[in-house]
Order: structure tokens, then C-alpha cells, then sequence
């Protein structure tokens, strides 16, 4: 039987030999490789947090100690030792156990969102509740994987400082940038006297009875002070973090479980806050992931994956590169998944990383417009909402010419629910002067991009879905600036935008198999709502819109908002994403379970139809004067 085998929750790791345990960590290792490799997932992270989580778990009690990941894709391991072992095989599978935290999962998981940067937040405010409430707890923040290049942790991390004694201990897991951990009988000792609170009340003593001695005592204290300190500083990159005032552990051998459960015990003991600084490897232990020098497999891809729309994005962008001196481009640690990589190997000077900083990126995007140049800011779509504000206040109100693109917008799938880029197209309606694109295929995409960057006084925003490039849909017609993709009839008038546009097209397929004459539009700029449409919508019977954003304030909102401004009575019905968090599942079984198939929509349209017609129509003679 494998170890794993016998492991049901955290307590039976307290009861393993240090052989069982090594065994387990192998075991482990095993499972990640075989079980990521076929259901896609973060690999790489996961791999490198085997010890790490490990300690964790046998230091502290879980669920009563409250454990927090940042970010949430490093917890495959943890769900592996807390009874979902035997579920593992579904990981990301439909039904099965998400690649994020779940709280409908098990007990011990918490925080859901998927967001980085946010484990501080979460953990600062848990431990002043469990303080408040005289509860014995600790809060365990396991925070790294580019986690720390994000501002909102450093705004917690300076609010920790200020509370010496909440019991949290604070664990980073720095596997980008390494120190060489601290070895030796020496470090060990100073690691130990840090965490050991008698060690403040002596330097407390020393500066009191020094203080007493007048010219001679501070300076000494002071002597004394920075020869300790100056020691620790040789010896360990700390200085960053006890300048906050924070206690600091480490660099501790990530991989070691003994080094990090004795460092753990010692951050435990200590009574408020701790720094313990892991040092590990990402993708530790499969020679394969070690190797790749793109990212140590953060993320399986697919082999001899089809070209997808991030591909479009990024030679086109390129080109407008080597025609453009002026486009530069920005992303928040999401230089390879956006595609932005290319553009860099072609002109490193001109492209910037921030880190897990959208807010930072956003508006130094705006510094950047301002000195004359044009940004291309490259992020999911999901992760513009933490940069709203910037967007609004510091790029719009400025006028700015910003182009943001957005990928995996709309539904992402497996990822779940802080993964859907579901809210941008409703929370960009609010912006005033933006311009919004949606392309519903490679073309359309690398036409908008053109049209986006040529904007130098507004922000323009470029957005489009995850995965493999949709057919080209070549229009029939041009109207102001609505493409016209079919024409058989004026009973409805279906505007299909985006990515949508493919199942508007199959919408019409099968309105026609039912005699309803259609007519289907793509806008291609969603923002501000082309006025023809206005001047169109008069001559149907139905107005029907279809997105793969929220319904509530999206672009079918703002197309029906623009109908009734200009004093159209055509009813409109809008199909979207209905205003609630989203199951991980395949995009296509999202969209089944939404409604958002071209079958359910013809079906909803039929009845519609139906509908208007029974209103239009008069009622007979003889029931006219029944009910007179």
C-alpha cells in the first residue's frame, strides 16, 4: 500500500516515520506528473510546494489553524492530504475537484479567489478576528509563485508590521529570484534567537541600562545594535522585511521538510508575526519541469496545440511593432500567456513585466501615453477589474491613448469562476470616451487591433476568448460600421457579438429552417453602440443580442438603452451570461449549462417571435365584438 494510501487528513501525518515521509513526497510527486499531464493544470508550482506544504500541515492543525494560499493554483498538494486523494483524478474536471481552494470541497479551504497578491490580506484580517474573539489560532499565509510583486501584499505586509501580536506566520515561497539558503550551527542559533521572545526583553534590558549611561550608553546600544544586525544581514537577505519591523526566518532549503517544520515551530513559537522565507525550485523533482526554460511547466500546454487567438494577437502586434517606433507594450506577469513574449524577443526595450501589478501597469501605461507613446496593455480579461479605477480615473479621465487587450475573455472554463472574464464588457460600459472591440475571428482581430492603436486621445479595449481561433466569417455587406454576416428576412435582427458571432450564424441556420426571416450583425466595436443599429432595428419584428459576458449592464443592455433613446419600440432580448459564479467545466459544457448554444437560443427566439406576432396580430371579428 502507497503512503498516500494512508492519509486521510492532516493528523495522519504526525503519526509517519521520516521514511514515510520522504516516500510520500515521491509519491506525490508521482501522482502531480501522471494526473496534471492529462486533466492540464499548474504543474510546475505544485511540484515545488511538496515539502513546504507537508511541514505546514504537521506544525500546525488544520482546519482550526487557518491556512491561506496565494496563490490559490499552489494547492494541489494540500487537497492531496486532506482526504481528496482518491478524487484527485478529476482535478479540473467537470464535477470534479477544482484547481483552485473550494470551500464546498473541504473544511480546509478557505479563500477561494484565485487572485494573487490577496493571502496577506486575508491572513492580517483573520488573525485580528481570532484576537478580538480570544480564540487560541494561528493563521498560516503561504504566499509566492510572483505572489509578492504585487502592491496590495506590501500594503498588508506594513499593516502586519503594526500588530506584534497576532499569531500569524507569514510563509514566501521564492522560487524565482533565490538566495542560497543559510546553513551552519551559527544561522541555526540566530534563527532560534530571533523567534525566541526572550530575546527582545534582553535588548530591551540592555537599552533601558544603557540608557542610563549618559554620552556612553546609545551610542553602545546602537554599536551593539547594528553589529547584531549587520551579522544577520551578511548572513541573510532580511533587512527588507525587519525594517517593517517584521520578523524574519530563513532562507530555509524549501525542499528540506525537516528544516522547514523546525522553522515552522520556531514562527509558531514566537507569538506575532513571522516571516519564514522557503527557498525552493519550481518544478522540484521531474528532470522535465527543471529543464524548461519558458516557465518549469507553471502551466501544462498541450502538444501541437492549433493556433489560437493569443497567436493572432501576437504576430500581429509584432508587425505593428517593426511599423510603429511608438507601440510599446505592458503586462502584469503575463508576458507568455498573452502573448506578449514576441514582441519582446523583438523589442525588449520597449516591453515591460511589472508583476503582479495591474493597478501599477495600468497607469504607468498612462505615464507612458503621455510622454508620446502608445502602450499595449496585455492582460486576462478577468484580471482588468483590479485595475478599474486606474483605467477609469488615470487613463480615461486623461484621455489617454491606452489600448488594452484582454485574452480569455468571456467563458474560460476549467479554471472557474475568478477565471471567467465574464464582467468586462459591463464594467467598461461606465467609462466614458472608451472604445470597445470584440472580433469574432482572425481577420476581425487583426483589423480592430489596427483601428485600436490608431486611437491616440481615448483608451480602446481589444477583447477575445481563450483557445483555438474561430473559422472566418466573411461579411455580406457593410452597414456604417456593422458587418452584415447573413440576410434572409426581417423578422429579427440578431447582433452577435464577439466570439458570439459564430453562434449567431448557427441561430439563423436554424430560424430559417422555421420560415423566420433573419438578418445577423456583428458590431465589431461594441462601444459606443453604432447608431445604425438604431436605424435598422424599426424595420424587424425582435431585436435579439448575444454575448458571452454578464447580461446584467452588458452590451445587450446598452443596445437596448440605445433603442429606447432613440425612440425605437422594437422589443429586444438579450442572451448572456447570467450574473452568477461559474462551475469549472469545458467552455462548451459552461455555455450548455448557461443557455448560450445555438439550439437553446433558437429555441428562446421561436417562442419570442411567437410572442410578437400574437401582439401584432389583431384579434377576429366575432371576439372583438364578444368583448365589446
Amino acid at each position: 500500500m502507497r503512503v498516500l494510501e494512508t492519509v486521510g487528513g492532516p493528523a495522519d501525518l504526525k503519526k509517519l516515520t521520516p521514511q514515510q515521509l520522504a516516500d510520500l513526497a515521491a509519491e506525490i510527486r508521482d501522482v502531480l506528473v501522471e494526473t496534471v499531464s492529462r486533466t492540464g493544470g499548474h504543474l510546475g508550482p505544485n511540484l515545488g510546494m511538496v515539502e513546504i506544504t507537508l511541514a505546514m500541515h504537521r506544525v500546525f492543525d488544520s482546519p482550526r489553524d487557518r491556512l491561506v494560499f496565494d496563490t490559490g493554483h499552489q494547492t494541489y498538494v494540500h487537497k492531496l492530504l486532506t482526504g481528496r486523494a482518491a478524487q484527485f483524478d478529476t482535478l479540473r474536471q467537470q464535477g470534479g475537484l477544482s484547481g483552485y481552494p473550494s470551500q464546498a470541497e473541504s473544511e480546509h479551504d478557505l479563500v477561494e479567489n484565485s487572485h494573487a497578491s490577496t493571502s496577506l490580506s486575508y491572513a492580517d484580517g483573520l488573525a485580528k478576528a481570532y484576537k478580538i474573539r480570544k480564540e487560541d489560532r494561528h493563521v498560516v499565509a503561504l504566499i509566492g509563485d510572483g505572489g509578492l510583486t504585487g502592491g496590495m501584499a506590501w500594503e498588508a505586509l506594513n499593516n502586519i508590521a503594526a500588530a506584534d501580536d497576532l499569531k500569524l506566520v507569514v510563509i514566501v515561497n521564492d522560487n524565482g529570484r533565490s538566495y542560497s539558503p543559510t546553513v551552519g550551527g551559527l544561522a541555526t542559533h540566530l534563527t532560534s534567537l530571533r523567534t525566541n521572545p526572550r530575546y527582545e526583553k534582553i535588548l530591551d534590558l540592555i537599552k533601558k541600562n544603557l540608557g542610563r549611561t549618559p554620552y556612553v550608553g546609545p551610542p553602545m546600544y546602537e554599536v551593539l545594535h547594528g553589529v547584531k544586525k549587520g551579522l544577520k544581514d551578511m548572513l541573510a537577505p532580511q533587512g527588507m522585511f525587519e525594517d517593517l519591523g517584521l520578523k524574519y526566518v530563513g532562507p530555509v532549503d524549501g525542499h528540506d521538510r525537516q528544516a522547514m517544520e523546525d522553522a515552522l515551530r520556531s514562527a509558531k513559537a514566537f507569538g506575532g508575526p513571522v516571516i519564514v522565507h522557503a527557498v525552493t525550485q519550481k518544478g522540484f523533482g521531474y528532470a522535465a519541469a527543471e529543464q524548461d526554460e519558458e516557465d518549469n511547466f507553471h502551466q501544462v500546454r498541450p502538444a501541437n496545440k492549433p493556433r489560437g487567438w493569443t497567436d493572432v494577437f501576437a504576430d500581429e502586434l509584432v508587425r505593428i511593432g517593426h511599423r510603429r517606433p511608438d507601440v510599446v507594450a505592458i503586462t502584469a506577469a503575463m508576458l507568455h500567456p498573452t502573448g506578449l513574449h514576441q514582441f519582446a524577443q523583438a523589442f525588449p526595450e520597449r516591453t515591460f513585466d511589472v508583476g503582479i501589478a495591474e493597478q501599477h501597469a495600468v497607469t504607468s501605461a498612462a505615464g507612458l501615453a503621455m510622454g508620446g507613446l502608445h502602450p499595449v496593455v496585455g492582460l486576462y480579461a478577468t484580471f482588468l477589474n483590479r485595475a478599474f479605477d486606474q483605467l477609469l480615473l488615470d487613463v480615461a479621465l486623461h484621455k489617454c491613448g491606452v489600448t488594452f487587450v484582454l485574452d480569455r475573455a468571456g467563458v474560460t472554463g476549467d479554471d472557474g469562476a475568478s477565471h471567467n472574464g465574464m464582467w468586462d464588457m459591463s464594467i467598461l460600459q461606465v467609462v466614458p470616451s472608451l472604445r470597445l472591440a470584440a472580433p469574432r475571428d482572425s481577420t476581425r482581430l487583426v483589423e480592430l487591433l489596427n483601428e485600436a492603436v490608431d486611437v491616440s486621445d481615448a483608451p480602446t479595449v481589444l477583447r477575445y476568448a481563450k483557445g483555438e481561433v474561430f473559422p472566418d466569417i466573411d461579411p455580406i455587406d457593410r452597414v456604417g460600421g456593422l458587418d452584415v454576416l447573413h440576410r434572409s428576412g426581417t423578422d429579427v435582427l440578431l447582433v452577435g457579438i464577439g466570439s458570439m458571432a459564430a453562434t449567431a450564424m448557427d441561430v439563423a441556420d436554424r430560424l430559417q429552417a422555421q420560415g423566420i426571416g433573419v438578418t445577423v450583425v456583428d458590431p465589431r466595436w461594441v462601444k459606443p453602440v453604432d447608431p445604425k443599429l438604431a436605424e435598422l432595428a424599426p424595420k424587424f419584428k425582435l431585436v435579439v443580442t448575444v454575448e458571452d459576458n454578464g447580461r446584467a449592464g452588458g452590451c445587450g443592455a446598452m443596445i437596448a438603452q440605445a433603442l429606447r433613446d432613440a425612440g425605437v419600440g422594437t422589443p429586444v432580448r438579450d442572451f448572456g451570461i447570467p450574473q452568477q459564479f461559474l462551475e469549472h467545466a469545458k467552455r462548451a459544457a459552461v455555455l450548455q449549462e448557461i443557455g448560450l448554444t445555438g439550439q437553446q437560443i433558437a429555441r428562446d427566439v421561436i417562442e419570442a417571435v411567437a410572442q410578437v406576432q400574437a401582439i401584432d396580430e389583431p384579434a377576429p371579428a366575432a371576439d372583438r365584438s364578444a368583448g365589446a
